[in-house]
């Protein structure tokens, strides 16, 4: 149920679920705490809706995550994928069925938020989360957690979980440890309508220069989203990319609305995902698919589980009780998201290595493209490709030896229909 006292009151009351971030995975953790009954307080720093810099593109795996009767906003349907590499070699490949959708980030994430609220959640926006203590003054007992805003108010809950993005406080608190992280840059880049027109339903995907790079244009309306992604310390290299793709996409003339960038972290494999009362999900765990950088769905899905375990460890009367919780989180967590994460570090290690292979299989070898069609329309995942399809695992395994073998040469194509 969602609180009827003030702000000012916060610092007495012990809410049950505290939040922290009301990004996508913030907000999937207050709704299904809140969807629980339990006493929820979401906090956000920014004023909502804010911009993110973001793809948009939601995945079958994101619209199996959202709340009941969520319509999602969308800008565009795609049915067809144009891959290229570094700019040559390009083929477009179609689907009769919707591939995946696209949004704008402000208009998604406030829809979720409301969702949460209608849940029975508050919202507090315009607050900085300084730190989180689980001892001292601050905590009146051991069932308790202070949520410590700048100014030095503390909010009281029995659970906490950090939603607060890829450089969380609330993650440094959990000690969140990293294994990759990578820069995104973007450009959200107004255009005529005869220009929109051309790329209505259809994105382009470019495997990048550098290794394990890649950019991409998402049309939303009269819109084109424009962005690559690169390992960090290739900073120059990385906008320098940028700016060769729109030149030669001949979008060079038009002025962008906005141009951003953002640091993208991968958690490693033995990073904790919780501390104490204290769970982290999103991009403040480092969950993220780690080929594609695609972390809507992660946000979602871990989102849902946090707000749910959280509920469960608000409940526990006792340390160990609150362990037993945390570690069944972790459990949940690494079973679905964390094969799937293994799965995309070893594509990503193919994908540097060889990244010519991977466009000739892709868009040449019939099965590569359904299974690249049926990870985005929501049918399967990278972890049940290889799990169900022994061929998957094969081909996986043989793309990710480290023998130097040239990648075959991949030649223009008409666009195909599968």
């Amino acid at each position: 149920m969602s609180s009827e006292n003030s702000s000012a009151d916060d610092e007495q009351r012990v809410w049950d679920v505290v939040v922290v971030g009301a990004g996508p995975a913030g907000a999937s953790a207050a709704y299904a705490a809140a969807v629980a009954g339990r006493s929820v307080l979401l906090l956000e720093k920014a004023e909502l809706p804010r911009y993110k810099t973001c793809g948009g593109g939601i995945i079958g795996p994101s619209r199996d995550a959202l709340p009941p009767g969520f319509e999602l906003p969308l800008q565009d349907r795609v049915h067809a994928v144009t891959f290229s590499l570094d700019g040559k070699f390009t083929r477009t490949r179609r689907s009769k069925q919707m591939l995946f959708g696209l949004i704008n980030r402000p208009e998604f994430d406030q829809q979720l938020v409301e969702h949460a609220q209608k849940a029975g959640a508050e919202l507090r926006t315009g607050v900085t989360v300084s730190r989180v203590e689980q001892h001292g003054s601050a905590v009146p007992d051991r069932r308790t957690v202070a949520v410590v805003l700048q100014g030095g108010e503390a909010v009281l809950a029995r659970a906490v979980v950090g939603a607060d993005g890829s450089a969380s406080r609330i993650g440094a608190h959990v000690g969140v440890k990293l294994d990759q992280v990578d820069l995104g840059l973007e450009a959200e880049i107004p255009v005529p309508e005869t220009v929109a027109e051309d790329w209505q339903g259809r994105v382009l995907i470019d495997w990048g220069p550098m290794p394990g790079s890649y950019g991409w244009v998402f049309p939303k309306g009269d819109t084109l989203t424009v962005g690559v992604i690169s390992a960090r310390g290739e900073g120059a290299a990385t906008k320098r990319y940028l700016e060769d793709f729109i030149a030669r996409l001949g979008l060079a003339g038009f002025e962008p609305s906005i141009s951003s960038g953002h640091l993208t972290r991968c958690r490693a494999d033995d990073s904790p995902l919780s501390r104490g009362r204290v769970l982290v999900c999103g991009d403040a765990a480092g969950l993220l698919e780690p080929w594609t950088r695609e972390g809507i769905s992660f946000a979602l899905r871990s989102g849902r589980l946090a707000g749910e375990w959280a509920v469960r460890i608000a409940e526990a009367h006792d340390a160990v009780d609150t362990r037993r919780q945390a570690l069944n989180y972790a459990f949940a967590i690494k079973a679905g998201l964390g094969v799937e994460m293994a799965v995309g570090k070893s594509m990503l290690a193919a994908f540097e290595r060889r990244p010519g292979m991977l466009h000739a299989a892709i868009t040449s070898f019939r099965p590569a493209w359904r299974a690249f069609a049926g990870i985005t329309r929501g049918s399967t995942t990278l972890g049940e490709l290889v799990r169900s399809h022994p061929m998957a695992g094969r081909a996986l395994s043989a793309l990710d030896r480290r023998s130097a073998v040239a990648a075959p040469t991949v030649v223009e194509s008409t666009p195909t229909t599968e």
